[in-house]
């Protein structure tokens, strides 16, 4: 079970505030789980663990076995919750069958070096769209299934899997009209808290991840949650005591690379759901140690807005021996046959330390290992906590009124 290490949050968080800001975290547990606050027809990511005993489910596994045993490749096309997920679970997790990203942008060099690098291969197309009028994916669409006709003419179709609304719009539209095969987005669901559902698990089956396990975690934290004083509750209890002190910027740090993407997924989470009506803690993230060369001094010296959650994996999936040499050249010989990862973790308790002095509190998630289980904990904890935290600071955390405005500017552009 993924926990808390609160040991580096110093003196901003004290019993009393903690126990007071439960009181509100319970309140808000109370409005989530009822459904009854801003939002509550899209509360339906609670129950998303269950639905591996779901005949759609049942369904996934064979679509992707077909995927893996007639293509080399499989492109999902999305943007936003439709691809973050699945991209961060395979940066995290190890695959064994090339998955591919497009329609996160409109960039013509990444979509060119994305179509040169998959080449002459096989490839299955995975679009995944609530409503099949979103610019990046839809463009991109039309990019891969012109690619589609040219190599397989009106079999196209055979080629392409759909993720969409189960009733309307324009994607819905295209799929019933050419017969394309589709999983349906859960209408009470929204796209940044859809990774448990056929948006990410589709991908990753194909990726070959164990979705019963990633499910299996899902589920497990969803239990703990439940409880009075879960780790989740108390994360959301936390960051609320530091941004009502003035922390308004959460930095997700790391000391892995292969974090990056789940950091990415994080972001939008919270960004999206907590950043309206004048309120919210904006979500940043780093990668340390390399960070530390860059962005370091700011965080330790800069403005005092910062609060730190450090992701921590706590057995990670390989190691590296420090080779020992007959001379000391580089002053470091004290560490020769010490693990690299024993390195890392000091490193990172050290850097804790040296930014609670400077005025920056630290609280750290320990997760036991890298694998699906302990993702699909991850996964529902952050969504979790991301639900308490919006009703907390009295917003809907299920809308996204903003991201409106730029696509009404763009459109107006483009149509000009």
């Amino acid at each position: 079970m993924i926990t808390l290490d609160r040991e580096y949050l110093g003196e901003s968080v004290t019993d009393g505030a903690l126990a007071s800001m439960m009181e509100e975290v319970e309140e808000a547990a109370a409005t989530l789980e009822s459904g009854t606050g801003e939002g509550g027809e899209f509360v339906g990511w609670l129950h998303l663990p269950d639905i591996h005993d779901s005949e759609e489910y049942e369904r996934m596994k064979e679509a992707s076995a077909r995927i893996r045993s007639q293509a080399d490749c499989l492109v999902v096309i999305g943007i936003g919750g439709s691809y973050l997920g699945a991209r961060a679970a395979l940066d995290f997790l190890d695959g064994d069958f090339p998955v591919f990203f497009a329609g996160k942008d409109l960039s013509p060099h990444y979509l060119n070096r994305l179509l040169g690098e998959i080449g002459d291969r096989k490839v299955f197309v995975n679009y995944i769209s609530k409503s099949g009028g979103t610019l990046e994916p839809a463009l991109a669409f039309r990019v891969f299934r012109q690619m589609l006709e040219e190599r397989y003419g009106p079999d196209w179709t055979d080629w392409v899997i759909t993720t969409t609304d189960g009733e309307k719009g324009k994607l819905r539209d295209l799929t019933d009209r050419e017969g394309i095969e589709s999983f349906t987005v859960p209408d009470d669901v929204g796209g940044r808290y859809s990774v448990l559902s056929p948006v990410g698990l589709l991908p990753l089956m194909t990726a070959g991840v164990d979705t019963d396990r990633l499910l299996q975690g899902a589920l497990k934290v969803r239990e703990d949650c439940r409880q009075e004083q879960s780790a989740a509750k108390v994360y959301a209890a936390v960051r609320n005591v530091l941004y009502r002190q003035g922390k308004s910027v959460e930095i997700l740090a790391s000391y892995d690379p292969s974090l990056g993407s789940l950091a990415e997924w994080w972001k939008q989470l919270f960004g999206e759901s907590e950043g309206k009506d004048g309120q919210g803690i904006f979500p940043a993230s780093t990668i340390f140690t390399t960070d530390l060369h860059s962005l370091g001094q700011f965080i330790q010296e800069g403005s005092r807005i910062f609060m730190e959650t450090v992701l921590w994996i706590e057995d990670d999936k390989t190691d590296v021996t420090i080779p020992s040499y007959g001379e000391d050249y580089d002053g470091l010989g004290y560490l020769e046959e010490k693990p690299l990862s024993w390195v890392n973790e000091m490193a990172c308790l050290g850097t804790m330390a040296a930014h609670l002095e400077g005025g920056t509190p630290n609280l750290r998630i320990l997760v036991p290992k890298a694998n699906a289980y302990y993702l699909g904990q991850l996964f529902y904890f952050f969504m979790y906590v991301c639900g308490l935290s919006g009703y907390m600071q009295k917003v809907n955390p299920f809308n996204q009124p903003g991201v409106e405005a730029y696509k009404t500017n763009v459109f107006n552009l483009l149509k000009r």
